[in-house]
């Protein structure tokens, strides 16, 4: 029997015979809520019927879903001559699609790993999503090289395999490197997904009504009993796949960005490349979990785990990382002048000032001017208008991509050369149709798998702590033990 069961109560009214500051701090999660109360909540959520609203947005995820099939099935019946390519432009939409997705997914690997090796207790309610969004981000990402290549049923050659003229792909070049960054992100950032979801699937397992979601749940618990070795091992394992991503979170984006800085294109031969990517893919990631994150608090009614606590602490983050590249966008500015090369100088005035400059000074305003609103804590604290700064967020780190392929490709050394890139239709609707994949993934995702991981909020809870109150009032002190 527990210790505790000897400890004798003592009344509320009575007087303590000693007083004990409380040591727990403010609480992450609102409501009042018991370890029973967390699990009906999330896996309720699973287990109750699909709400109209999840069918009329999976329906619509769907449809641009759909969208995205018939632009890749004609690109791949056509060729790449549907798409705006010219010469010199021969990266467009596909490559700047490919860097947004990319980032996209840096933030759910910083949620998890990075912040959960700090001990950051308040990433518990928003990492499993936001892992979830990292392995569909990757999946969309994935998708624009493939497709990009053209031939797309010799994409084999990318791999270091020799293919049927007895040549093995140029390890030296950073696309080669951006196969295997980009694969290992993937896998590792799958596994620390899966490995946080066995102890909630288990749950669902024991909760299950029928044999058919008895069967599945078993399986992919993995034989989960919650026992004591099951637990030791499951915090070690997450601790190892946590640090096994945290440098992922830096060198994926390095390697994406070391694609342009290796070149000699007047504004993409830098070294501030990769940090300046690594904040731009941050920056961008947070925007879009919080996006999501009121989504679905909002729709699944979660406002008592996923608290404006949360949210301000997201925003704050946002803040720095768009002071980080803001920074970055001066300092280009700064090192082309100070370089005394007139390509790289006139790369970047013809940036702010030449035929892309109304994308460009949409990338300052929504990347640079409209951060700075956070500073508030009134607005840092406001759901409508944090909802919509991290889509104007999303819409400037894209255009920063665009800006950077476009323009630097547009107007190369010779003038003779310079041409103006106008995407069609077709670029358009596979950006759309990506969407619709990472949509209709996350969505099903939501429908049949726990948002938040039960586990972990348990964890943080006020009932988790040893030195918790024993009594039921709140605001009652509790004795020395």
């Amino acid at each position: 029997m527990s210790l505790l069961n000897h400890i004798p109560k003592q009344s509320a009214d009575a007087p303590l015979d000693i007083a004990v500051p409380m040591f727990e701090d403010a609480p992450l999660i609102s409501g009042n809520q018991s370890f029973a109360s967390v699990t009906n909540r999330i896996a309720g959520v699973v287990e109750g019927p699909t709400p109209k609203m999840w069918w009329v947005l999976f329906s619509f995820s769907v449809s641009l879903l759909m969208v995205l099939v018939g632009s890749v099935g004609f690109l791949v019946w056509e060729g790449t001559g549907i798409w705006g390519l010219n010469n010199p432009v021969g990266w467009g939409w596909a490559i700047v699609n490919f860097v947004f997705w990319v980032g996209i997914g840096h933030a759910g690997t910083l949620i998890s790993a990075v912040l959960h090796l700090f001990r950051q207790k308040w990433r518990t309610s928003i990492n499993r999503f936001a892992e979830a969004m990292t392995i569909f981000a990757v999946i969309c990402a994935l998708l624009f090289p493939t497709i990009h290549v053209g031939r797309v049923w010799v994409l084999y050659w990318f791999f270091p395999i020799p293919n049927q003229m007895s040549m093995w792909p140029n390890f030296r070049s950073p696309l080669l490197w951006d196969v295997f960054a980009v694969s290992i992100y993937f896998t590792v950032s799958l596994l620390f997904w899966y490995v946080g979801l066995v102890p909630d699937i288990a749950t669902l397992r024991d909760r299950a009504k029928t044999r058919a979601k008895k069967i599945i749940y078993g399986i992919l618990s993995l034989g989960w009993r919650g026992a004591n070795r099951h637990w030791r091992h499951y915090e070690l394992g997450y601790l190892i796949l946590a640090g096994l991503s945290t440098p992922l979170v830096l060198s994926v984006h390095s390697v994406v960005s070391t694609d342009f800085a290796t070149s000699i294109v007047p504004g993409w031969h830098t070294t501030i490349f990769p940090p300046y990517f690594v904040a731009g893919a941050i920056f961008s990631g947070f925007a879009m979990v919080m996006t999501l994150a009121i989504i679905a608090r909002k729709a699944f009614h979660m406002e008592d785990f996923i608290t404006i606590n949360h949210l301000e602490k997201m925003a704050k983050i946002i803040m720095v990382t768009g002071l980080m590249v803001g920074y970055a966008y001066s300092m280009e500015f700064f090192i082309s002048w100070y370089s005394g090369n007139e390509f790289e100088k006139f790369a970047f005035i013809n940036r702010a000032f030449g035929p892309y400059a109304w994308a460009y000074w949409i990338m300052i305003s929504c990347n640079v001017i409209i951060p700075q609103m956070f500073w508030s804590k009134k607005l840092r604290t406001n759901v409508a208008v944090l909802f919509v700064l991290s889509i104007f967020v999303n819409i400037g780190m894209w255009f920063e991509r665009f800006v950077i392929i476009a323009s630097s490709l547009s107007r190369d050394y010779l003038p003779s050369s310079w041409d103006y890139y106008s995407p069609t239709i077709w670029d358009i609707s596979t950006l759309i149709g990506s969407f619709g994949l990472f949509f209709t993934l996350f969505l099903l995702f939501l429908r049949f798998l726990p948002m938040i991981s039960m586990a972990e909020i348990k964890g943080v809870l006020p009932q988790a702590n040893p030195h918790h109150t024993m009594y039921d009032k709140p605001g009652v002190a509790h004795q020395s033990r």
